[in-house]
């Protein structure tokens, strides 16, 4: 009796730890509802860009809500173009933000220009893989930057 007693209590005690609690966690889908993860500066790093393409992104992110983020934005861009202006994001999915960036661009003997940059970027944790196109007053960008918080 005994015996039958403890295998019918340890059975139980089995079945009882078996309901537990369920924690779900992941390290590749960051999101920003209720975070801080895209406060901050955002920089590349691109040594050798091509002719059609932008390096030296910066991305300071000064606002943030659950769905969008906004900040000042820089690049330099083919023909010396030093642009400068406001990039601002929404969250497409946990790991996608539509983004565009608006501002003006200015070079050595040119006047400023208006540019805009625009892409679909995906979140990782700890980077931002930003592809692009866009137009300058020199023609046509188009190419992929990663940006990594400093």
């Amino acid at each position: 009796m005994k015996k039958t007693l403890f295998v019918l209590l340890s059975f139980t005690a089995v079945a009882a730890g078996c309901t537990g609690v369920e924690h779900k966690s992941s390290l590749t889908e960051p999101s920003i509802a209720g975070s801080n993860s895209l406060l901050g500066n955002w920089t590349s790093s691109t040594l050798i860009p091509t002719p059609s393409t932008c390096s030296d992104f910066k991305w300071n992110v000064t606002e943030q809500t659950a769905s969008s983020a906004k900040g000042s934005f820089s690049a330099s861009c083919p023909g010396d173009l030093k642009f400068t202006g406001v990039a601002e994001g929404s969250l497409a999915s946990p790991t996608v933000i539509n983004w565009k960036a608006d501002g003006n661009a200015s070079a050595p003997g040119l006047t400023s220009c208006a540019m805009k940059l625009s892409g679909s970027a995906t979140l990782s944790t700890d980077s931002i893989i930003v592809p692009y196109e866009g137009t300058t007053c020199l023609g046509n960008v188009k190419g992929i930057e990663t940006l990594k918080k400093h």
